[in-house]
């Protein structure tokens, strides 16, 4: 019997970031938001919570298993 098993968990990270001085709210979300893109920002995010959110199986019938001729 072949089981697929899907685990649904929400990580929460965080990062300790420094901002330049004297930035407006706009420009502090585009300063992160380009860390974040460019994977800098990836290397300092540490994992801090996972949620367990939900988990479900599909038992996979050995005689479903289709071949095509």
């Amino acid at each position: 019997m072949r089981v697929i098993v899907t685990v649904v968990d929400k990580i929460t990270s965080e990062a300790h970031l420094n901002i330049p001085d004297g930035l407006s709210e706009l420009a502090i979300k585009q300063h992160i938001t380009d860390l974040y893109n460019s994977v800098e920002m990836l290397i300092d995010l540490n994992l801090c919570q996972v949620d367990f959110e939900s988990i479900s199986a599909q038992i996979i019938s050995e005689n479903s298993d289709t071949k095509s001729a």
